[in-house]
């Protein structure tokens, strides 16, 4: 099989083969750094031997070949360190709702329902806040999160 080039070529250096190396030898470190670990010695441009493709990689090792390849740039990128351990997700999705607003719809919540209506519903509550101007836009789905993790219910 013809190997095409690749955007991220793998270069390990004689210490970083060696260590790869003992990590696997010594058998004690997470399952994913191991697989990972071996996955990078495969694709080794400076490895003696064949280099396997990505295909044959994520064959040879029953995961996606996109899984070797976000390896292949993660270790280009940022480093061998940081292609052999999981990355904790650093972005955070901003809160819909401050403090502020979440007391506004809880006491919102617990007045009475309008005129005509038998007791508030997601979104009466939701169009409210705006109305109020509380917040430029709120949508039902958030205000029952909103209230369900105040332990709270509309009505």
């Amino acid at each position: 099989m013809r190997e095409r080039p690749h955007k991220y070529e793998v270069a390990l250096s004689e210490e970083q083969r060696f260590l790869l190396q003992q990590l696997l030898a010594g058998g004690k470190a997470p399952v994913r750094q191991q697989a990972h670990a071996r996955i990078l010695l495969k694709i080794d441009r400076n490895a003696p031997g064949p280099r396997w493709t990505d295909e044959q990689v994520a064959e040879a090792f029953e995961m996606s070949r996109y899984t070797v390849i976000r390896i292949r740039e993660r270790f280009v990128n940022h480093g061998l360190d940081d292609a052999l351990n999981h990355r904790l997700h650093t972005q955070r999705r901003a809160q819909a709702l401050d403090g502020e607003q979440e007391a506004h719809l809880i006491a919102l919540s617990c007045s009475p329902c309008p005129t005509g209506q038998a007791r508030w519903s997601l979104r009466l509550l939701a169009n409210r806040l705006v109305e109020l101007g509380y917040v430029e836009q709120v949508s039902h789905e958030t205000v029952r999160k909103t209230l369900k993790k105040m332990n709270s219910s509309p009505g």
